[in-house]
C-alpha cells in the first residue's frame, strides 16, 4: 500500500460512520538495513485535531477507506523523538542507492503486513534528481520501485528538503485543513514547504494560521516573494499580518509591492483594528447602476470570491472602485435572484440601509450585521464614498479570543494517555535504540 495514496482518505468505524480522515503515517525507523516499522496512522478529528489511531487496531485498508475497531483515542497526537511521519518528513528527500551509490529522491514509500500482522515500510518509490544521471535508470526523470534496504540516508538531517510530494499527496485539501498540517510541521519542514507552495496557495494558508506561524513563515520567505505573497492575501489580512511585523519590516514589503496593490492596505493600517476600517476589506463587489441583475448574477459566482461578499453587491456611481465611488446602495443576492435577468440593480438597490461608518467599533460593527441579519456590510465615508465592506468572518475572528487559531489547533479532549498506544510506541522505541533496565 503507497503511502502518500492513502492522504486524506476516510477513516470510519464498524458501523461505518465517518470519525475523520487520513492526515499521515507514523513509523519507528530501526537500526541497520531492518524495514521500518507501522506504528499507525494520523487521524484528523473535528475540530482539525490530529490523533494517533495504532495501526494495531486498523482492520481495513481499501483505496478509498480505512476501517478499524471503534476504539480511538481523541488525546492530541504528539510526535516522539523516535518516530518519523512519512508524509511531513519522508516523501522529497534525498536518500543514496547502495547498489551504484546514485543520489535518489524519494517519491512514495510503500508498507505491506507482516506474517505476524505487523506493518512494515518495504518499498520505496525514487526518481533521479534534477538534472538526472541516466546511470541505472532507463529515462531521464522515470521513478522506479525498489527494496528498503537498497537505499540510505532517511536518518541523516538534510536542509533543503523539497515538498513537491507532501502537496502532491495534500493538493485537494482546503486551505485552513492544508494549515493546521503545516501548523503541525516541525519549523525547517514549514519553511520547505512554503517554499514549494506557489503564491496564491500560501496566501490562502497563512490567512488561516495562527500570527506566529504567519510571522514566522513570512520572515523566512526572500523579501521579493513575500511581497509577492501579500499582494495575492486579501487586503484585510495582509493588513492583519503588516500590523504583525515591525515597522521597518513593513514599510519594506509596501515599498517592493505594486503601488496599486499597496495603496488600499496603507489606507487600512491608518484605522485601528477594532474599527469597521480596520476590519473591512477593500476587494468587494461593486456595481454601476445600469448593471443587470444577469451581470450581476456572473459577478458573485466567481469561485474566487469570498462566500460571504459574494452575498451582495454594492452599487455605485463609477468609478466603480473603492474609495472612490459614491455609494447608492446594496443588493441581496436573494433578490438577484427573484428578479428577472435585464433588471438593472439601480431600480432593486437597497437605499435605506445605513451603511457603517470607518471609525465605528468592532461591537458596534457587530450589532449592525446582526441586527439586519447581514453576513457583510458597506463602509461609507462621510463624503458618502464606499471604503470596503466588514464581513462576519472578519467579525468573529475579532470577537474571538486573540489565540483561538491556536486553540482549535491545539485542542485536546482527553489528558490521559492510553495504554496500549503508550505499550506499541514504546516497544518501537526499544527495537530502535535496544532495551534499557529499570534501575
Amino acid at each position: 500500500m503507497f503511502i502518500a495514496r492513502l492522504a486524506g482518505i476516510a477513516v470510519f468505524d464498524p458501523v461505518g460512520d465517518q470519525v475523520g480522515r487520513v492526515r499521515d503515517v507514523v513509523v519507528s525507523l530501526r537500526l541497520g538495513r531492518r524495514m521500518p516499522r507501522v506504528l499507525g496512522l494520523v487521524v484528523e478529528v473535528s475540530p482539525r485535531r490530529p490523533v494517533f489511531l495504532p495501526i494495531t487496531r486498523v482492520t481495513v485498508i481499501e483505496p478509498d477507506a480505512v476501517v478499524f475497531d471503534g476504539r480511538l483515542n481523541i488525546r492530541r497526537f504528539r510526535q516522539h523523538e523516535s518516530e518519523t511521519l512519512v508524509l511531513a518528513e519522508m516523501l522529497d528527500r534525498t536518500v543514496r542507492l547502495r547498489t551504484d551509490g546514485d543520489r535518489v529522491t524519494v517519491v512514495d514509500v510503500a508498507m505491506e503486513p507482516t506474517r505476524t500482522r505487523d506493518w512494515v515500510v518495504a518499498k520505496v518509490a525514487v526518481r533521479p534528481p534534477r538534472p538526472a544521471r541516466p546511470r541505472g535508470l532507463r529515462r531521464r526523470g522515470e521513478s522506479r520501485v525498489v527494496d528498503w534496504d537498497e537505499v540510505e540516508g532517511f536518518s541523516i538531517v538534510e536542509y533543503g528538503q523539497g515538498a513537491a510530494g507532501l502537496l502532491a499527496a495534500f493538493e485537494r485539501m482546503k486551505a485552513a485543513d492544508l494549515a493546521n498540517v503545516v501548523h503541525e510541521l516541525p519549523e525547517k519542514r514549514r519553511g520547505e514547504v512554503a517554499a514549494a507552495l506557489d503564491d496564491e496557495r500560501l496566501a490562502d494558508v497563512l490567512e488561516e494560521l495562527p500570527e506566529d506561524d504567519r510571522v514566522e513563515i513570512l520572515g523566512k520567505l526572500e523579501v521579493e516573494r513575500a511581497a509577492d505573497v501579500l499582494e495575492a492575501m486579501g487586503p484585510d489580512d495582509a493588513t492583519d499580518l503588516l500590523r504583525d511585523l515591525p515597522a521597518e519590516q513593513r514599510e519594506n514589503l509596501l515599498l517592493l509591492m505594486e503601488p496599486h496593490e499597496a495603496a488600499p492596505l496603507r489606507r487600512l493600517l491608518t484605522y485601528e483594528d477594532d474599527t469597521a476600517g480596520g476590519l473591512m476589506t477593500t476587494d468587494p463587489v461593486v456595481l454601476a447602476p445600469d448593471t443587470t441583475v444577469a451581470e450581476a448574477l456572473a459577478n458573485i459566482r466567481n469561485p474566487d470570491l469570498n462566500p460571504a461578499l459574494a452575498a451582495q453587491v454594492y452599487v455605485c456611481r463609477p468609478p466603480v472602485e473603492t474609495p472612490t465611488g459614491r455609494y447608492l446602495g446594496t443588493v441581496h443576492f436573494q433578490r438577484l435572484l427573484r428578479e428577472p435577468p435585464p433588471t438593472l440593480v439601480s431600480g432593486i438597490a437597497d437605499t435605506e440601509l445605513e451603511p457603517l461608518r470607518p471609525r465605528e467599533r468592532l461591537q458596534d460593527v457587530a450589532m449592525y450585521l446582526a441586527t439586519y441579519n447581514l453576513v457583510a456590510g458597506p463602509v461609507v465615508d462621510e463624503d458618502g464614498h464606499l471604503l470596503g465592506a466588514v464581513t462576519i468572518d472578519d467579525v468573529l475572528d475579532n470577537l474571538l479570543p486573540a489565540n483561538w487559531r491556536e486553540t482549535v489547533m491545539e485542542a485536546s479532549a482527553l489528558e490521559g494517555a492510553d495504554p496500549e498506544e503508550e505499550a506499541l510506541r514504546r516497544a518501537a522505541d526499544d527495537e530502535r535504540t535496544g532495551p534499557t533496565e529499570d534501575p
